[in-house]
C-alpha cells in the first residue's frame, strides 16, 4: 500500500480516538450509577423473556495483576509478587456474577467469553478452573463459544498451555510487542522469540480454534529495519491472527510511560513507514489486511467475515460477532447492554467496597441517544468495511442520510481532495491511502470530538 503524502501526514497530525466503541469511553459519566446499569439489565430480562430473541451474550472478566511493569502499558493493572491477593479478587468476582444472575437469571447463553488484564496468566491453573467453574454453573456457555485467555509468555510454557486448553481455552492472544531485545529492554519486557514459538507450536499441535500476537509500533528504539525483521520472524511462526497496535505515548496519563526516553521515540512519517513495512510484509506473507490494526490468515474467521462484510468491532478490537450484548466483569470492566456503556469502578477499594454492600460496582457509564446510536453505526461501518453507503444507513434508520449528515460531508471535502476517501450520490469510500488515517475520517462523524479540548485525552493518528 502506497504511503500518504508527508503534506497529508502533516495535516492529519493529531490525536484522536481507536473507535472501539462511540461515544468513546471518554464521555462516560458518574451520573450513571449502578441503578442505570440495573435498569438495562432488567430490560435485556425482560426483552428475553418475552421471547424476543435477543442475541447471546459476550462475557469479559478483567484480571488485572501484573508480577512486573511494561512502561508502554495503558491498561488498568496493579504490579505485584504477592499471589494471594488474587483470592478476594475471585471472591469479588463471584458476588459481581452472583448480581448478573439475579437480574437476568439463571443459564443466559453467552457465544464469547475473554480473559484480559493485566495479566489473566498471572491466576494459577486452579484459580482460573474456579473462575471458569463459576461462569459455567451460572451461564450457559454455548457449544461453539470462544472462550479466549491473554497470555503474557514469560508465565506460560507449553505444559502450562495444555493445561489450559483441558479447562477448556480455545482461542489464546499471546503479549509479543517486538522480539528485538533491545526494544524489550527499552520497554521492561524481555522475553525470547523461542519462547513465542514454543507455544504457538503447541496451540496447533492442541487444535486451538485461533491464535493472535499483539505487536506494538513506535516503540522506543524501533526502526523500520526492526520492525521489517519482527514482522519476518511472525510471519514464520504463523499465529492466525496478528493485531498491530500503534504505541500512544501518553505519559501525562499513565505513569509507567514517564519511563521511556521521549528522545528515543520514532516520529511520525517514521511510524507510518513502520506501518506500511508491517501491512507489506504480512499481505506478502500471505496474510489478509483486515483493518485497522489487525490482519488474519485468508482460513481464520476474522479474514472470512471481512470478506462477506460482516466484520464488527468492539472493546476489545475486531470481532466475527455480531452486535451483542457485552457484561464486563472486575476492576475497570467496560460492558455494553442495550443502549448503554457501563465500567466498573477503577481503584480495587471501590470495586471491592460496593460488591460487600451487595451494589453493581458501577463507576460511570452512558445513556446513549438515537444519535449517538445512528453515529456509532457509521463510524463502525468505517471502520470495519472502509464505507458508509447512504441507502443502507437511511433504511435501517428511517433518515435521509445525506440531509442528516451534510455537514459532516462538507467535512470529508478536503479529506476527498487529500485521497483518503472517495464521495458519490451512493457511498463514503475509503481509499488504500484513507486507511492509514482511517481514525481521522470516523472523526468528521463524531459529533463529540469536534471539540478541541477532547483532543489531548487520545493517543496521535500519525
Amino acid at each position: 500500500m502506497p504511503l500518504p503524502d508527508p503534506e497529508v501526514l502533516r495535516q492529519m497530525d493529531r490525536a484522536g480516538p481507536r473507535y472501539t466503541s462511540y461515544p468513546t469511553a471518554d464521555r462516560f459519566v458518574e451520573a450513571f450509577t449502578a441503578v442505570d446499569y440495573r435498569r438495562a439489565l432488567w430490560a435485556r430480562a425482560q426483552g428475553v423473556f418475552a421471547g424476543q430473541g435477543a442475541l447471546p451474550l459476550s462475557v469479559y472478566l478483567h484480571i488485572p495483576f501484573c508480577e512486573s511493569v511494561c512502561y508502554y502499558c495503558a491498561c488498568n493493572k496493579i504490579v505485584t509478587r504477592h499471589h494471594d491477593r488474587a483470592g478476594p479478587y475471585l471472591d469479588a468476582l463471584a458476588k459481581e456474577v452472583a448480581l448478573h444472575v439475579e437480574q437476568l437469571g439463571h443459564g443466559q447463553p453467552v457465544s464469547q467469553l475473554h480473559f484480559g488484564g493485566g495479566t489473566p496468566t498471572f491466576l494459577s491453573d486452579d484459580e482460573l478452573a474456579r473462575l471458569l467453574e463459576l461462569l459455567r454453573a451460572s451461564f450457559k456457555l454455548l457449544p461453539n463459544a470462544e472462550i479466549a485467555v491473554e497470555i503474557d509468555p514469560r508465565t506460560v510454557d507449553p505444559e502450562r498451555l495444555r493445561r489450559l486448553a483441558a479447562l477448556g481455552f480455545n482461542r489464546i492472544s499471546l503479549g509479543v510487542q517486538d522480539v528485538d531485545p533491545q526494544v524489550q529492554r527499552a520497554v521492561h519486557r524481555v522475553q525470547p522469540e523461542q519462547t513465542v514459538r514454543a507455544l504457538l507450536d503447541e496451540a496447533r499441535s492442541l487444535g486451538m480454534v485461533s491464535t493472535n500476537v499483539d505487536l506494538i509500533y513506535g516503540l522506543p528504539l524501533q526502526s523500520v529495519a526492526s520492525v521489517q525483521r519482527t514482522v519476518a520472524s511472525v510471519s514464520q511462526m504463523r499465529p492466525d491472527r496478528i493485531a498491530l497496535y500503534g504505541y500512544a505515548h501518553l505519559p501525562q496519563r499513565f505513569k509507567p510511560q514517564r519511563r521511556i526516553d521521549d528522545a528515543q521515540l520514532p516520529s511520525g512519517q517514521t511510524r507510518l513507514q513502520m506501518l506500511a513495512t508491517a501491512i507489506e510484509g504480512f499481505t506478502a506473507a500471505g496474510y489478509q489486511y483486515v483493518g485497522m490494526d489487525h490482519f488474519a490468515l485468508p482460513s481464520d474467521s476474522l479474514a472470512v467475515a471481512k470478506r462477506q462484510g460482516l466484520l464488527h468491532r468492539n472493546f476489545q478490537g475486531y470481532s466475527t460477532r455480531p452486535e451483542c450484548d457485552l457484561i464486563g466483569l472486575g476492576v475497570s470492566a467496560i460492558g455494553s447492554v442495550g443502549a448503554s456503556y457501563s465500567q466498573n469502578a477503577k481503584t480495587l477499594p471501590e470495586y471491592y467496597d460496593a460488591l460487600a454492600q451487595g451494589q453493581f460496582p458501577v463507576g460511570r457509564g452512558l445513556i446513549l441517544s438515537r444519535d449517538d446510536v445512528l453515529r456509532r453505526a457509521v463510524i463502525m461501518s468505517l471502520m470495519c468495511q472502509g464505507r458508509i453507503g447512504f441507502e443502507e444507513i437511511s433504511q435501517a434508520n428511517l433518515i435521509d442520510a445525506q440531509a442528516y449528515f451534510a455537514s459532516e460531508l462538507k467535512r470529508l471535502e478536503p479529506l476527498q481532495a487529500l485521497g483518503l476517501v472517495i464521495v458519490d450520490d451512493e457511498a463514503v469510500e475509503v481509499t488504500d491511502i484513507g486507511w492509514y488515517l482511517v481514525r481521522a475520517i470516523a472523526m468528521v462523524f463524531d459529533r463529540y470530538a469536534q471539540a478541541d479540548r477532547l483532543r489531548a485525552q487520545f493517543s496521535r493518528i500519525v
